[in-house]
């Protein structure tokens, strides 16, 4: 399985999208400084992924995200009237 996340800095309350095949992983990685565009704004929580079966699902649903297109704004809007 490959997931696409979002992950919300605590430090500064901004949103980072990225995708892995491994999310444990990857969410500790970000917050232990082991990622160098998110290491001075840790720490993070995992606000919401998406699992996909093949990566160019994952690449192509995070570049989606990533274009801040209307996917983005959708489920950004999702995600504010959840928390």
């Amino acid at each position: 399985m490959y997931y696409v996340y979002l992950l919300k800095s605590k430090k500064d309350g901004k949103l980072y999208i990225g995708y892995t095949n491994n999310l444990e992983k990857r969410i500790a990685q970000h917050n232990n400084g082991e990622v160098f565009s998110t290491k001075s704004r840790r720490p993070f929580e995992l606000i919401y992924c998406e699992g996909y079966k093949s990566l160019q699902d994952a690449r192509r649903r995070e570049k989606n995200l990533k274009l801040f297109s209307k996917a983005y704004y959708g489920l950004r809007k999702r995600l504010v009237e959840s928390l």
